[in-house]
């Protein structure tokens, strides 16, 4: 069976970064386009040579009725992240989607979310998810480690400071690996922050915990080499790549 093809009408659009594009699109076909947070799209396009190109992109927020946003970077030559880059306002796209089974688990455990770069997509459809209702997060704990290598690139920090700010229950943590003179916060990578919030547990928080990770391979990999030498399950750390 041939999967349905939509259309991606861009309603609203941002840098967040002198590289970083944030978009938010309105489904024409449906009065609801529903998937699960975590989950991406495929973003279709035909070049003037005839060429059909195809990119994946994380959906950067939680279902709301037939809209859902995407963040990506311009990548320099490019094609598909240029093209959507260069956008205007009511311009349109196709794709097909949802994709993918980077998603929360059933039951829900306490959970830290880590991410570099863009991989702060699915997180921030995972946060938008279980802060929607007070039930989804009541009785847990979710902790957010986001690493970028300069300041410029933390991504929706005001929106994860007022969600901290609102939910004693969410802990934001923000660390720049290659910082200017002027930064104040937290120095290093993501592993740091883990393998000490992940000591901080009891030993039974530990076994129970979720572990969410998205970003480049090498992270991916220090994250998991460092929850595994604390004696965290692997059955409990969930990942996706992007490199």
């Amino acid at each position: 069976m041939a999967r349905p093809i939509y259309t991606a009408k861009l309603v609203r659009s941002r840098w967040l970064s002198d590289q970083t594009r944030h978009f938010e699109w309105q489904v024409e076909e449906l009065d609801h386009f529903d998937f699960k947070a975590g989950q991406f799209v495929s973003m279709l396009e035909t070049k003037e040579d005839g060429k059909h190109i195809t990119r994946a992109y994380s959906i950067a927020s939680a279902a709301r009725g037939r809209e859902f946003d995407l963040c990506l970077n311009r990548v320099p030559h490019g094609y598909f992240s240029n093209f959507l880059c260069d956008l205007k306002e009511g311009s349109e796209v196709k794709f097909h989607g949802p994709h993918g089974h980077f998603t929360l688990r059933e039951p829900l455990h306490d959970s830290i979310f880590v991410a570099t770069g863009t991989g702060i997509a699915p997180m921030r459809g995972f946060l938008q998810w279980l802060y929607a209702e007070p039930q989804r997060h009541a009785g847990k704990h979710f902790w957010l480690v986001f690493g970028t290598r300069y300041e410029k690139d933390i991504y929706y920090h005001e929106e994860f400071e007022a969600l901290a700010a609102a939910h004693p229950d969410f802990h934001y943590h923000v660390t720049v690996s290659r910082p200017s003179d002027d930064w104040k916060g937290r120095k290093g990578y993501v592993q740091a922050i883990v393998g000490e919030i992940t000591q901080q547990l009891t030993e039974a928080e530990r076994h129970m915990a979720d572990v969410y990770i998205c970003g480049l391979n090498n992270m991916v990999s220090g994250v998991r080499d460092t929850l595994t030498g604390l004696g965290v399950d692997p059955k409990h750390i969930i990942f996706e790549r992007y490199d």
